[in-house]
């Protein structure tokens, strides 16, 4: 095209094209006002195998995570049968068809890597490239826990067997067991850490979000949402539906928005930590014993736990008489072997007989002792309305379809509602 450079400026525009630049700008302002954000993060929540019948279809949601294998089966609870949740395809189809995206995560139980990941992928094939795939490696019934090679093992062989990189879940204080498989595996990394035990619902900015880089924030155990009565665990994904579906499907041709997985520094500044809150958990045993104790708490390990000791002084560790030489106690809620040893003055922790043979694994309702004969089991058994927890019971075995909610209410449990050997349920 030849411009005319010899005629002067004009002062005013054209009457016509001054009209179609206003109707260009008013086209602008209208498709702006109606396109929907480019990066939306997504809010979501994910369920157990104790959230039997929730309606994923109408509790709000951008998406939904189910847990489906626990372990490479035998394991029973809730709606758990031999290690398959049998009301996960149930809840699945009610997230998808109500249009949210979908997870599903395997619950590890510290076998052979290989093996568990091979009973996740059996029993959700039908998901595999439709579903986020997600490990859960948390401390609770994880006898490989502090094994970094396990979860790089399990997401190794769930790739060749389906071509898709998982997510894996754990704990703030656990990450330094799955640091690195962002690059070493393309693994997004999903990170659970709770700022307050309040009862929230969805956040717009979660405490600490983003500080490890993670792809997920899971921020509180204590969500609260319509169309459901329990508490759910919230989430934060950083990203969009479409980045949402390229996890679950590396192959997907949609112009992704992944979050940049660069570890940021710790904030500076935090709110205030609950710790009364906390310790009423450590009492109730949702952060086990030490040292997975330690590592959930954090910083906050020292000033729980003198509340903690505080609360239990004088009501935990009665003496329950000598048996054939020996002193015993009965284990107390949020006791460890250590507090019980410096309690009765028997030192060191690691002289005292328990269950279990490991004194970092005790139970409340076992009875432990120092010296004289060796501790023995507590075999299952009701005294009065109580009853001691044996070996692979569950509460749904104990109580039945129609009380094991108000045992769990009655004894204090919340999800996911873990019960261990020796522990005296009301």
């Amino acid at each position: 095209m030849i411009f005319n450079k010899g005629k002067p400026k004009h002062k005013s525009m054209n009457p016509r094209r001054r009209w179609r630049k206003l109707l260009t700008a008013l086209m602008v302002v209208i498709s702006m006002a109606f396109a929907p954000a480019a990066m939306a993060d997504l809010n979501g929540y994910d369920i157990s195998n104790w959230q039997c019948g929730i309606d994923t279809a109408t509790v709000p949601a951008d998406f939904v995570i189910v847990g489906t294998t626990w372990g490479s089966g035998g394991v029973y609870g809730g709606c758990l049968s031999n290690g398959v949740n049998t009301d996960a395809n149930r809840q699945l189809a009610g997230a998808i068809n109500s249009g949210k995206e979908t997870g599903v995560y395997h619950y590890a139980r510290g076998g052979d890597p290989e093996a568990e990941a091979r009973f996740f992928v059996d029993n959700v094939r039908g998901y595999v490239r439709k579903s986020v795939l997600i490990l859960d490696w948390e401390a609770q019934d994880n006898k490989a826990w502090g094994d970094k090679q396990w979860p790089r093992r399990w997401a190794r062989e769930v790739k060749r067997l389906t071509g898709v990189n998982p997510i894996i879940y754990t704990m703030d204080s656990g990450y330094w067991q799955v640091a690195g498989m962002e690059k070493e595996l393309d693994c997004g990394i999903w990170i659970a850490q709770y700022a307050t035990n309040l009862v929230t619902g969805y956040q717009t900015a979660p405490w600490n979000i983003g500080a490890r880089g993670e792809v997920m924030r899971q921020y509180t155990s204590n969500g609260s949402l319509s169309g459901w009565s329990g508490r759910l665990d919230l989430n934060k994904f950083r990203g969009d539906r479409t980045a949402w579906r390229k996890y679950a499907n590396p192959d997907d041709k949609g112009t992704t928005s992944l979050p940049n997985v660069k570890p940021k520094p710790q904030p500076t500044t935090a709110p205030a930590v609950d710790l009364n809150a906390l310790a009423t958990r450590t009492i109730r045993g949702d952060f086990g014993n030490d040292p997975a104790r330690r590592q959930a708490l954090g910083g906050n390990y020292a000033a729980v736990m003198r509340i903690v000791n505080s609360r239990l002084a004088g009501s935990s560790g009665n003496v329950s008489g000598a048996t054939g030489g020996a002193y015993c106690v009965v284990v107390g809620s949020g006791d460890t072997m250590s507090a019980i040893a410096s309690r009765s003055g028997r030192t060191p922790a690691s002289a005292w007989n328990v269950p279990s043979g490991n004194i970092n694994r005790i139970w409340p309702g076992q009875r432990v002792c120092y010296g004289g004969s060796t501790a023995s089991s507590v075999g299952a058994r009701v005294t009065g309305t109580s009853h001691v927890v044996t070996a692979g019971e569950s509460l749904w075995a104990i109580y039945g379809a129609s009380g094991w909610q108000a045992a769990a209410q009655r004894n204090g449990l919340h999800t996911p509602y873990t019960i261990h050997p020796g522990q005296v349920l009301r």
